[in-house]
């Protein structure tokens, strides 16, 4: 899918197959909050950001690591969601075919529910990421700051959705436990998503 072009991957996206979905979304929405303070760390280099130059570049190392971790959650997720579809078509007559299908249903929509879980992290990190850059950023390039928090927001969101359609099919309380503390975030990304497109909003507007 990393390879696919983006006419190719909507294609695939909008057919009726089983992955990619929205999941795989989440991770893309990721994907481009990290590549926008990317662009924007680089455009905010030079003798004039001298100063902040250190922030600067840590901001952009990060984006790019990020940006490739993303990418790969979005294949990971299309992935898993393969592995939840081939668990749900396996053989049922017996009961002890009935129960293999069971346990590999169950493991399948915990490592489904995994894969986003670790895209809400990652849109927590773009999120960081562009407050960083508010502040210091290339005023030329402000509005990416926005467009990388909204994206951000959007991974997050889609995300945390991803995660409970899976967790309602999850009995193991430790499993539980586990994915909804990973989305227990999500509101406060949100919300500090929002307060940096706020921010932007009233630097263009002056």
């Amino acid at each position: 899918m990393r390879m696919d072009t983006l006419e190719t991957f909507l294609g695939s996206l909008a057919a009726r197959l089983p992955a990619p979905g929205g999941g795989a979304s989440a991770a893309l929405h990721a994907a481009q909050a990290a590549a926008l303070t990317a662009m924007v760390a680089r455009y905010s280099d030079g003798e004039k950001y001298a100063e902040h130059a250190a922030t600067v570049n840590a901001v952009r190392e990060a984006s790019d690591e990020l940006r490739e971790r993303a990418l790969t959650l979005a294949e990971d997720d299309a992935a898993a969601f393969g592995a939840v579809s081939d668990a749900y078509g396996l053989p049922r007559s017996t009961e002890d075919e009935k129960a293999a299908r069971s346990r590999a249903i169950a493991a399948a929509l915990v490592e489904a529910g995994r894969v986003p879980a670790k895209v809400v992290a990652v849109a927590g990190q773009v999120v960081d990421l562009a407050e960083q850059l508010l502040p210091i950023g290339n005023r030329n390039v402000i509005s990416d700051v926005a467009a990388a928090a909204d994206a951000a927001r959007a991974a997050a969101t889609t995300a945390r959705v991803n995660v409970e359609v899976n967790l309602a099919g999850i009995t193991g309380a430790g499993e539980r436990s586990e994915l909804t503390a990973a989305i227990a975030d999500v509101d406060d990304i949100a919300a500090r998503a929002d307060k940096v497109t706020a921010a932007v909003r009233e630097v263009i507007a002056r």
